[in-house]
């Protein structure tokens, strides 16, 4: 990887002594603020930082909600608007009206259950999406920072500890449609001296996911006294970042991340998934000591699901990133968002989540080619 971005080494200013300087951004464009993670990481950067201008591009799928960060339509410097990435016109215009100095993309196709109903809307979405922000951020020219999410299944799910130099071999459609969107990243570095930083992150939970996930729609059904959906045997294990946790990594990753570089954002919480499930029982007060799997359906698992990702985060903990939500706490605050916060009407399908294999077929619109 590094090869790819050798040249890109002075696009990071150091101090007298030779320290890296932290980046100050000016004007962000953040697509899919309006998702899950995004929300979360505007509400950070809004918050935290009143003289930064952060605007919002997210076209509003189904598992985004403009209820998501709604309450933050009062502050003076978060700008949002509802379009779609792949909508050259419209990123053109963005970039240059609201003066653009750092990108970064999270929007994105992402249910895996989805690709094998729908695997050109993915194509499409995060590969054909990522170039129309990378073709417009070049010919803009202002962009100092371009930080694409991307995620750890794209090493694949047989190996231990993956590092950031470790060779990409993602086994189920989707992650090849990240790892795509990486290598036009990583053309765009070397051909155009684009100043890309990538993260791969793991499985993340929290309040305002939407309900194909795992955690999420767990807490949802037993919150209605149904059993939760286990995919096979439930031995396939996950590492989790609390959402907040997440957040704060973009945050260190754009303000002290090296431009050419690969940031692993990654937890030492790996659970499989009757552990999950099992522990969303117990918090949600359903714990039945002689049967552990009550509340628990076991369904036909997936076409494919790997059995683990695990990430070495050594890297990113060295810019000062360190986890701070314990699984026990944010488990318990996940499923007191559902259970007490949640306005479920924000996702206006949101039942079609809460099957055992939830699909979401593309809009005819999704389909560009």
């Amino acid at each position: 990887m590094s090869s790819y971005f050798a040249s890109l080494k002075g696009h990071h200013p150091t101090g007298p002594n030779g320290t890296l300087q932290p980046y100050t951004p000016k004007s962000i464009f953040l697509t899919g603020g309006a998702g899950f993670i995004g929300s979360h990481v505007v509400e950070l950067l809004v918050n935290r930082y009143s003289h930064y201008h952060v605007d919002v591009l997210d076209k509003l799928d189904y598992c985004a909600a403009e209820q998501n960060i709604s309450p933050l339509f009062d502050r003076p410097n978060l700008r949002w608007c509802r379009g779609d990435i792949r909508s050259r016109c419209l990123v053109d215009y963005l970039l240059r009206s609201e003066n653009i100095d750092t990108i970064m993309h999270s929007a994105a196709s992402t249910h895996v259950d989805n690709f094998f109903h729908s695997s050109i809307s993915f194509t499409s979405n995060n590969v054909v999406g990522t170039h129309v922000l990378l073709e417009s951020a070049r010919e803009y020219g202002r962009i100092k920072r371009f930080i694409h999410v991307s995620t750890d299944e794209v090493y694949g799910g047989e190996t231990d500890f993956e590092r950031e130099d470790s060779v990409m071999a993602p086994t189920n459609p989707y992650a090849c449609t990240k790892a795509a969107a990486e290598l036009i990243c990583r053309g765009y570095a070397k051909s155009f001296s684009m100043p890309i930083i990538i993260t791969r992150g793991n499985n993340v939970y929290g309040p305002r996911q939407y309900l194909d996930k795992l955690v999420a729609k767990s807490c949802v059904l037993l919150s209605q006294k149904s059993p939760a959906y286990i995919h096979g045997n439930g031995d396939h294990c996950r590492n989790y970042v609390y959402v907040t946790d997440m957040a704060e990594a973009f945050d260190v990753i754009m303000h002290r991340g090296n431009v050419g570089g690969v940031y692993n954002v990654g937890s030492d919480e790996e659970k499989t998934n009757l552990q999950v499930v099992r522990d969303c029982v117990r918090t949600s007060g359903l714990q039945d000591p002689s049967n552990p799997n009550a509340y628990i359906t076991f369904v036909k698992d997936r076409e494919v699901n790997d059995h683990h990702y695990r990430i070495d985060s050594s890297k990113l903990k060295k810019l000062g990133w360190t986890q701070k939500v314990s699984w026990e706490q944010g488990i318990r605050n996940t499923v007191a968002w559902y259970l007490d916060e949640c306005n479920f009407e924000r996702w206006p399908d949101y039942k079609r989540g809460l099957v055992a294999h939830p699909t979401h077929k593309a809009a005819p619109d999704e389909v560009l080619f």
